[in-house]
């Protein structure tokens, strides 16, 4: 082993648990949950700078420790950026620079990665490269054989002393829907759980020459499940429910943590107002576990018009959306074909009981609209094999070593000072992924990708445009293209079931 993680024993002869289309267990509330559809929806607060230049907005973030109350008459803790969950949405344009200076208040070291951003390394949110809070023991073991202590994306030695950090996103790249959330080595899924999540959108100028829609019909939609308990808190299943030292979490969730509460930017089940017009909803899986099949009970169809990378070149309609975990689809629905009174019901069919509902629109005013959705949206260039330098195979798989369960990469653990792959900068380069023994979404860092082959057939349906993540299913396969532009540097690349990256299953590439 790598490194000395002693998380999870393996049981059932190895097999790995399964449960909604989903890897993974659930864990029941015991708290009484509310009726769904009673609770209003809201989308998170968006965040000001706290000043500009000409060519930089600037903004604060503080992570700590606050009360919410996300089942109604109780109150429950979440650790949140400004001390809510969600975070607050930042909003770029591009040609912008943004600079967000992340100040640790929680008990625990964090790490903050733009997942889609084109970043630098040492602001991307290497696993190792700690926030940490005031009094924090720089030298401490922190974790059973974590690596604390090391430079920006180096792996190499250095004391850690930040107690605020200044993350710098250039950002000239095109309009996508982006989140920022925890990073840190071997606790990203508790941190996330426990309220680490937020949106960045960013715009540009050919996405907003479109005509789509926009303002209060321009709608973020963070999807996530969670478990409550009696008092109101969100238990998480860790060895270590401190977060300090003991990575991992008990035996019978290693596959996955799933909850039973459906919450929509932090609401359960909540029911949204919507006017006979169009709506643009910027969809975003942040469970930890959990894979949705969206479909619309009585209503319109989704007609994407954006992946997890940018806009696509053109609308594809689909009646229902298959979203793994950090996934983003950017959709468009007409609600114009409905009366006032109509209610709309936006379900999950991977789910079961509770959490086959997710929330519901009510028509309830007409108004004027004149957004469009062109037949063309933007020119997307297409790689080619023709130019790939070098074809890679990545097997994602549950292995074990004397009785110890991990989630690999090539049967190989994860750790901060290896290199899976050496890429050559603004090279493009052809990846196969491959899911062994359950499901997984596979994330890169840094560049996008655009997905070639999937099981040896054409791509599917959701496969459309840059993709920064990759759905698999148990034994699937996806051949990607990949071009690594805008920086050198080491950056990783992991399963987004957050559980298995916890537990290894994580690469680093370095581009050289």
């Amino acid at each position: 082993m790598a490194r000395g993680f002693t998380g999870c024993a393996v049981d059932n002869g190895g097999a790995a648990t399964t449960t909604e289309s989903s890897a993974g267990r659930i864990q029941a509330s015991t708290a009484e949950l509310p009726e769904p559809f009673t609770l209003p929806f809201r989308v998170p607060a968006v965040l000001k700078p706290v000043r500009q230049d000409d060519t930089t907005d600037y903004y604060e973030i503080t992570q700590r420790v606050a009360d919410a109350e996300i089942i109604p008459g109780a109150t429950t803790e979440i650790w949140g950026y400004n001390g809510t969950f969600p975070g607050p949405t930042i909003v770029s344009e591009r040609g912008r620079q943004v600079v967000v200076r992340h100040r640790n208040e929680l008990p625990v070291p964090t790490v903050v990665h733009l997942h889609g951003g084109v970043t630098a390394p040492e602001h991307d949110g290497f696993p190792t490269d700690l926030v940490v809070p005031s009094g924090w023991d720089a030298t401490r073991d922190e974790g059973k054989g974590a690596h604390e202590g090391h430079t920006p994306g180096s792996g190499s030695p250095a004391e850690v002393t930040e107690v605020e950090r200044d993350y710098v996103y250039p950002l000239d790249q095109p309009a996508a829907t982006l989140w920022y959330h925890d990073h840190r080595m071997d606790f990203t899924g508790p941190q996330v759980w426990r309220g680490l999540a937020g949106f960045h959108i960013h715009h540009d100028a050919e996405e907003e020459a479109l005509g789509l829609p926009t303002g209060d019909r321009d709608v973020p939609l963070m999807i996530a499940d969670r478990t409550f308990a009696g008092d109101g808190s969100m238990p998480y299943p860790a060895l270590d429910p401190a977060l300090r030292d003991q990575p991992g979490v008990t035996d019978e969730f290693h596959s996955g943590v799933l909850g039973d509460c459906i919450l929509v930017n932090g609401v359960p089940w909540p029911v949204m107002e919507v006017a006979a017009v169009r709506y643009r909803f910027r969809i975003l899986n942040a469970s930890n576990a959990r894979r949705y099949r969206l479909r619309l009970d009585d209503g319109p169809s989704f007609v994407q018009v954006g992946s997890d990378a940018g806009l696509l070149d053109a609308p594809a309609t689909h009646d229902e959306l298959d979203v793994a975990q950090a996934e983003r689809f950017d959709v468009v629905i007409d609600f114009s074909d409905h009366s006032v009174g109509d209610e709309i019901t936006m379900v999950n069919e991977h789910g079961d009981n509770s959490t086959e509902m997710v929330m519901r629109f009510v028509v309830t005013r007409e108004e004027e609209d004149d957004s469009r959705v062109p037949d063309r949206l933007v020119d997307l260039e297409r790689l080619s094999t023709d130019d790939v330098k070098v074809e890679r195979e990545f097997v994602f798989e549950r292995t074990s070593e004397d009785g110890t369960m991990m989630w690999t990469v090539n049967g190989e653990p994860w750790s901060p000072d290896s290199v899976a792959a050496r890429t050559v900068h603004a090279t493009v380069e052809r990846w196969r992924f491959r899911a062994k023994n359950v499901e997984h979404p596979i994330h890169v860092h840094l560049s996008p990708f655009q997905i070639i082959e999937r099981d040896g057939n054409e791509p599917g349906p959701f496969d459309r445009g840059w993709k920064d993540t990759v759905n698999l299913g148990n034994g699937g396969r996806a051949d990607v293209l990949v071009r690594f532009d805008g920086f050198r540097g080491k950056y990783v690349f992991h399963c987004h079931n957050l559980e298995h990256e916890d537990m290894m299953m994580m690469g680093n590439f370095e581009v050289v």
